[in-house]
């Protein structure tokens, strides 16, 4: 009886689930939070004001830098850019880590700049694994429900 009413109630919950696209129920920026490892992206993204934009249709392709890389910029860059005053700057380099569509791995072949949603281009290469502007694709393909995210090593600037 118990495993009965295990299972009836395990089907209505599956079936009450609402349907997401691509079957991911986490935006970009819910998908960073749950990670645990882009609390700076994160924090950056909320002072830049992108956080609804990011939460947005898309599709968008990230370039996501861990908390690590973003620590591994000269000491006191994280927080000038965090102030307020900065906020445009700001939001020209996380921009610069943004391309609109969804990009898989699988889509990446060979030398390839791309345009970003700041204006400039990245330069992707795949010889030796995939970078980014010299930044190394560290796990990709992590799906959202309005993009995918590719996680890197390091924090690319635009020129």
């Amino acid at each position: 009886m118990l495993r009965r009413t295990f299972i009836a109630t395990t089907v209505a919950l599956g079936l009450s689930t609402p349907a997401f696209a691509d079957g991911h129920s986490m935006d970009i920026v819910d998908t960073a939070v749950n990670a645990g490892t882009f609390s700076t992206l994160v924090a950056a993204v909320e002072a830049a004001g992108l956080v609804e934009t990011l939460k947005g249709e898309g599709p968008f392709t990230v370039f996501a830098p861990t908390d690590e890389a973003f620590a591994a910029l000269p000491e006191g860059t994280v927080e000038g850019l965090l102030q307020p005053e900065n906020k445009d700057q700001l939001a020209a380099i996380l921009t610069y880590h943004v391309i609109p569509g969804k990009v898989m791995s699988t889509d990446i072949s060979g030398p390839m700049s791309v345009a970003t949603v700041q204006g400039s281009e990245v330069d992707i290469t795949t010889e030796g694994g995939v970078m980014v502007d010299g930044a190394t694709v560290t796990t990709a393909d992590i799906e959202a429900s309005n993009g995918v995210i590719h996680v890197i090593d390091s924090v690319i600037m635009p020129q």
